[in-house]
């Protein structure tokens, strides 16, 4: 058979292993410019690293400024303690208060108790005046009463020949009296009670008044 004369010999024939070769070395225009791109992008960051390296440069204080900042400093230090010297005397008014409502509800309390009593006692104080408990068992129990009461600072009001106070006493009879130049105490008909500076019942009592 006769070989085709236009068909190239293995010579001319281009290596195929090489093209890959040349395409890659030449490059296409988009990886030229994506190059570039990435280039610049590391140009700016290298600038940008630099820029902050510089050292900015600042004036120094004068001599008016640092006395300015220094009495802002004293002003300042001195509202703080002012206002911790006013926190500290609220506390101590509030635990004041605290503690003069505590013992003023404590003797609200024995007093409404003691005052709930008080009928009972004054059925014992007539019976003893008649001499109805000397020598029986309610005498002892009259005495321990009296003491527990005494123990919380129940004191009687209304004392024969004392001047009249209408604070203390109630005035249930008035006795016209020859001589007389003020209203005094006649009789105590009732005694009265008091816890401390609280009057827990006035003295019902007889009134000798100048005629």
């Amino acid at each position: 058979m006769t070989a085709d004369k236009n068909t190239p010999s293995d010579a001319e024939r281009p290596n195929d292993d090489e093209q890959p070769e040349a395409t890659a070395a030449s490059g296409s225009p988009e990886s030229a410019a994506s190059t570039t791109a990435d280039a610049a992008d590391e140009a700016g960051a290298a600038d940008e690293v630099g820029a902050q390296d510089v050292p900015v440069e600042t004036e120094p204080l004068t001599e008016a400024d640092a006395a300015l900042l220094d009495l802002a400093a004293v002003d300042l230090v001195s509202e703080m303690r002012s206002d911790m010297l006013r926190a500290q005397a609220e506390l101590v008014n509030f635990r004041t208060r605290v503690e003069r409502d505590r013992v003023a509800n404590r003797e609200s309390v024995i007093a409404e108790v003691i005052r709930s009593l008080l009928p009972a006692l004054d059925d014992l104080t007539r019976a003893e005046k008649h001499g109805d408990l000397e020598g029986s068992p309610l005498e002892l129990v009259a005495a321990k009463i009296r003491g527990a009461f005494e123990r919380y600072g129940l004191r009687s009001v209304g004392e024969k020949g004392e001047v009249f106070d209408p604070h203390f006493h109630e005035a249930v009879v008035q006795l016209p009296t020859a001589g007389a130049t003020e209203q005094t105490v006649a009789d105590v008909i009732d005694p009265g009670y008091a816890l401390g500076e609280r009057l827990i019942r006035a003295a019902k009592v007889a009134v000798s008044v100048p005629e």
